[in-house]
């Protein structure tokens, strides 16, 4: 069966990111190191992998030639991720990478290494990495995704040309999440309403509600979106590097839930905020978005997610107390 070319994710498809890319492949004018960034690092991986299928197997290829790019198994494309709980990328996996694109291409002409999560790399292997960043090697494309661009060294990101993707309205694979957020909001409604003050019991009970129901979402749906990966991966990776991505998959969809939540509270101020006598609550929805940054915030040091939730939700009531 004749392989067909990897399509761009749809999210991505005649973007100027993606028609700046494709203009400079045909003109052989592609940087040799591509920072990839954007919030959601399925949509950078699909980028990645869309992009190496385009540098491994041009439009000359002959269609019996061309050679998968998604299963891991293309000789002239590397992979490196993090790996373990602490989901770190090593000085030693950062060496054999660099080793492995040192060496000639075996299938045709280029090759590509792509850094997964890239800012998980620890300063030794940052630092060995820099150095192949300053003298890159001949006929290779290095392609770094992150969705934390500014934990990188700044002499990393200043050698990479970068490129950024996102794909807004994409809603959030939350099986009972969209119903979560209605609740949420209606809990907004509760403390503008001045429950925090008349019935706090019942603002706490909901508050612990939301809590409870949000660490069982975020496990459900963890658990499905892993299954489902799973199948994808290919067969040679380590269970450390299959611990790291699980973890990582677990990471990138609280903070996408996170970032739903901050959402729906600014939406929900813009709406109820339209009037003077309205606007008495402006200063209590302003820390409550800063209570939310400073919750998102600690997660970034790995504090428990339902903790800091309930931490968010806390504070958020305080404030309230003191409109």
């Amino acid at each position: 069966m004749l392989l067909a070319p990897q399509p761009w994710p749809d999210a991505l498809a005649g973007t100027p990111a993606v028609a700046v890319i494709e203009q400079a492949i045909a003109l052989a004018r592609l940087s040799h190191s591509l920072l990839l960034t954007g919030e959601d690092i399925d949509l950078l991986r699909g980028a990645a992998v869309a992009l190496a299928d385009r540098l491994l197997n041009p439009p000359s290829t002959a269609p019996e030639r061309r050679r998968a790019v998604t299963d891991g198994t293309h000789p002239d494309c590397f992979h490196l991720r993090p790996a373990g709980k602490m989901r770190q990328i090593g000085a030693e996996p950062t060496r054999e990478l660099i080793g492995k694109v040192q060496v000639s291409a075996s299938a045709g002409g280029h090759k590509v290494g792509i850094i997964h999560e890239c800012d998980r790399m620890n300063v030794a292997a940052a630092n060995i990495f820099l150095k192949t960043l300053e003298e890159p090697p001949a006929h290779t494309t290095l392609l770094l995704l992150t969705t934390r661009p500014h934990a990188l060294l700044p002499t990393i990101r200043s050698r990479c040309q970068l490129f950024r993707f996102s794909a807004p309205g994409i809603a959030t694979p939350v099986d009972g999440w969209p119903a979560w957020l209605e609740d949420y909001r209606a809990w907004l409604g509760l403390l503008h309403g001045g429950a925090a003050k008349s019935a706090p019991a019942d603002a706490m009970f909901r508050l612990y509600g939301l809590v409870a129901r949000f660490g069982v979402l975020l496990e459900t749906a963890t658990d499905t979106l892993w299954a489902e990966q799973k199948k994808t991966l290919p067969e040679d990776l380590t269970d450390e590097e299959q611990e790291a991505i699980e973890t990582g998959l677990s990471k990138g969809l609280r903070d996408r839930l996170f970032a739903d939540i901050e959402r729906a509270t600014s939406t929900y101020a813009r709406e109820v905020l339209v009037t003077p006598e309205a606007a008495i609550g402006a200063r209590a929805f302003a820390e409550t978005v800063k209570h939310l940054e400073h919750a998102a915030g600690l997660l970034r040091v790995n504090f428990n997610d339902a903790s800091a939730l309930e931490l968010f939700l806390l504070k958020a009531l305080r404030a309230w107390t003191r409109k």
